[in-house]
């Protein structure tokens, strides 16, 4: 429509997406939702009636993906124990948590969040989520955009574990069985979920093996099948090449974490072009001595520290194999909610140079949870959410860690985050260490 705004973001280091380098000193011109092109400095004639934007000793790069995230985790925000935090919030309240979490992603330049779920003492919290989502596309709310996720929870699994083993589950919490899974898919369906999400493998809970067999072929090829049927994508949580290899039998769409990893397996992947996100975050000292303060058991402590020589060389071997890796963090109780561009810098620790950490938040994520058509890339007509950081990302991708560095930020050209004009913008929520911690009073 010739009456939409125009925006034109002048950006010292311009990052499409696409190119291997950022344009220095480009432009990205917004029309209306979308983008209209991107130039260098000077090619373009800016309209007289555009808002023009001085980016120019900022990094802009399209708005950051991370495709692992537990936004309806009982988060330690408001309790000194996560544990006691399991059994004081409601699925009602758990909604404002998860929303507060979603703020604190979207602030640090994460427009699109894609959720994998998590249980309660009361079921399963895919409605609560799916709320969520809704409420930030109807425009009640400011937010990210949410991916909703549909967990289907074999019983004694990975995920079953996520709860203390001797509390009673209600009915329904967790399934066993071909068809009662395909009955789950249909529920989660039926709710809203815009993604289904199997567990595989163990993991790292106490009472959790972590090569162990979660869920029969049988139970995840009618899990695929439901989900597929319906035009939904299908996640899973695998830690072993076991756990590989039934995923690629059940042709499931995305494989999450990099821990237990072998040649012949890897290179099944690549050849099937399945992508992987690696979630090395959650299995970093980091994030071992955030779940250590607020009270995780030690025996998950230990099995996170085990892992984590595994999962580093995991990412290698799959990096250099050619695997299409995509990002997320596996962010819960810990790491903390904001923290997830500490991601990228461990691909690069690890291998990987900055600007292609940066595409795994970016095109490959967008192509891996099937936007690619429409975000990821600074191309005419995608959508046009984009970050603006302070400096060069490239030559120092630890900038995005740092809120003051993150200096705008926009979903479909709206902009919720602005400290480049003279009167700053934020999406407002209380910052950490606001929020009353309930079980110390």
């Amino acid at each position: 429509m010739a009456d939409e705004p125009v925006k034109v973001i002048k950006a010292g280091w311009l990052i499409d997406g696409i190119q291997d380098k950022p344009i220095r000193n480009g432009v990205l011109v917004i029309k209306g939702k979308s983008v209209e092109t991107v130039a260098e400095d000077g090619a373009y004639e800016i309209p007289e009636n555009a808002e023009v934007i001085d980016a120019s000793n900022c990094s802009v790069m399209p708005g950051l993906f991370d495709c692992h995230v537990h936004l309806s985790t009982i988060n330690a925000c408001s309790f000194a124990n996560y544990r006691v935090g399991i059994f004081e919030v409601t699925p009602q309240l758990q909604s404002f948590y998860t929303l507060y979490h979603a703020h604190r992603c979207f602030e640090m330049g994460f427009t699109t969040i894609r959720d994998m779920g998590r249980e309660s003492p009361y079921g399963h919290l895919t409605a609560e989520i799916c709320a969520v989502r809704d409420a930030i596309d109807l425009g009640l709310v400011p937010g990210p955009r949410v991916i909703a996720c549909g967990r289907v929870v074999t019983t004694g699994s990975h995920h079953d574990m996520n709860i203390p083993r001797a509390m009673p589950r209600v009915p329904g919490a967790t399934v066993t069985g071909p068809w009662a899974v395909r009955e789950r898919v249909r529920e989660y369906i039926r709710l809203g979920a815009d993604v289904i999400k199997a567990c595989v493998s163990g993991g790292s809970h106490a009472h959790d093996d972590p090569d162990s067999r979660n869920i029969t072929q049988e139970e995840l090829n009618a899990m695929a099948d439901e989900a597929h049927a319906f035009k939904r994508p299908i996640a899973a949580h695998c830690w072993t090449p076991e756990a590989h290899r039934m995923c690629l039998e059940a042709d499931i769409d995305t494989i999450e974490h990099m821990v237990f990893v072998d040649d012949e397996t890897t290179e099944a992947i690549v050849a099937a072009g399945k992508p992987v996100t690696p979630t090395l975050l959650a299995r970093t000292d980091h994030n071992i001595e955030i779940r250590r303060e607020i009270g995780t058991a030690p025996s998950i402590l230990k099995k996170l520290k085990q892992v984590q020589p595994y999962c580093f060389e995991a990412f290698q071997k799959m990096h250099k194999a050619g695997v299409h890796i995509f990002m997320g963090t596996d962010t819960t109780m810990g790491p903390r909610m904001g923290e997830h561009a500490m991601e990228l810098d461990l691909y690069v620790q690890h291998g990987m140079t900055p600007m292609d950490a940066i595409k795994t938040a970016t095109i490959n994520a967008a192509q891996a949870v099937g936007f690619g058509d429409k975000l990821g890339t600074f191309e005419p007509g995608k959508l046009a959410d984009f970050v603006a950081v302070e400096g060069d990302a490239i030559a120092d991708i630890t900038k995005l860690q740092d809120k003051k560095n993150i200096r705008m930020v926009a979903k479909e050209g709206g902009i919720y985050v602005d400290t480049l004009s003279p009167e700053h913008k934020y999406v407002i929520h209380p910052d950490p260490g606001q929020i009353q911690i309930i079980d110390n009073t």
